[in-house]
């Protein structure tokens, strides 16, 4: 068995892969504002942070059955997608970059470093989200663009599983294929995420993260910040790690086991407030192209 050595410093970056709602864009507090309106239609409780966080970043049958077996509905999960998908066509056409986005964009693409999205939003609400947004998402081509119903990603494999991430790196690598450029590794990617599964997917893949969460998911996680860094964390972790096991790659990069989460404080995991005045320095992304 190979060991993963927490002094071994993360590489730099070359590669840039991003999760959206409540990354790049406002969706998640949009979210929050259709689920309410639907619970408070039948006399039940604003949704709480503690139940919300582990809906954040996962593909859409497994946040259903967690907001489900939590919220109690006297209505079919059916009835509660129609009423859902009626809100959300409105509102998510207001959707909007969050501070400091289109800045990083553009710093991104200026340092000359490949970039590609990792949703697990589908394709219906992915459209409805990003078409009134073209400046944002023209960074992203669109075979860079990986949503939740990839027919490529497994069924079950969403995050936190690393396929999602793994997937959107070899969008990159294919291009670069083509072009006759050296194939970008997992260690050479940072993984921007809000949510704590996303974290661990990104860590899962190999890859060095970002983490940027909503205010309030950081008070839910007080304390225990470093083991969401580390991938170590987050609800329903048996049945995960049960899943997880099942197809768990046994190859390293870098000395970071593809499939496997981090270790707490090996400096490949980095808090982040904003996504505004980002260091592009200390990932080795000083200079411009």
């Amino acid at each position: 068995m190979l060991t993963i050595l927490s002094t071994t410093p993360p590489p730099r970056i070359r590669a840039a892969l991003f999760d959206m709602d409540g990354l790049l864009i406002d969706s998640e507090d949009l979210y929050s504002i259709v689920t309410n309106t639907i619970l408070e239609r039948y006399g039940r409780p604003p949704l709480p942070w503690s139940i919300k966080a582990q809906l954040q970043g996962r593909p859409g049958p497994q946040a259903g059955k967690i907001f489900h077996d939590w919220a109690q509905l006297p209505i079919s999960h059916e009835q509660f997608l129609v009423e859902q998908k009626e809100l959300q066509k409105d509102i998510f056409s207001t959707t909007k970059p969050l501070p400091g986005v289109m800045d990083l964009l553009a710093g991104l693409k200026s340092r000359g470093v490949h970039m590609a999205l990792a949703t697990s939003s589908n394709k219906n609400n992915f459209e409805i989200k990003s078409k009134h947004l073209g400046e944002l998402f023209a960074h992203f081509k669109k075979e860079h663009q990986v949503l939740g119903d990839d027919p490529r990603i497994p069924a079950g494999r969403g995050k936190p599983a690393p396929d999602i991430y793994l997937l959107a790196l070899s969008t990159l690598n294919k291009s670069l294929e083509v072009e006759g450029q050296p194939p970008i590794q997992p260690e050479e990617c940072l993984v921007f995420e809000d949510s704590v599964p996303g974290v661990e997917s990104g860590r899962r893949a190999g890859m060095q993260v970002v983490w940027c969460p909503h205010p309030e998911l950081l008070v839910e996680y007080k304390g225990r910040e470093k083991e969401v860094l580390a991938g170590l964390t987050g609800e329903h972790k048996e049945d995960e790690e049960k899943q997880l096991q099942k197809s768990e790659v046994e190859v390293t990069q870098g000395k970071r086991r593809v499939g496997m989460p981090g270790e707490i404080d090996d400096g490949w995991g980095r808090l982040h407030g904003s996504l505004e005045e980002f260091p592009y320095d200390s990932y080795g992304m000083g200079g411009k192209a």
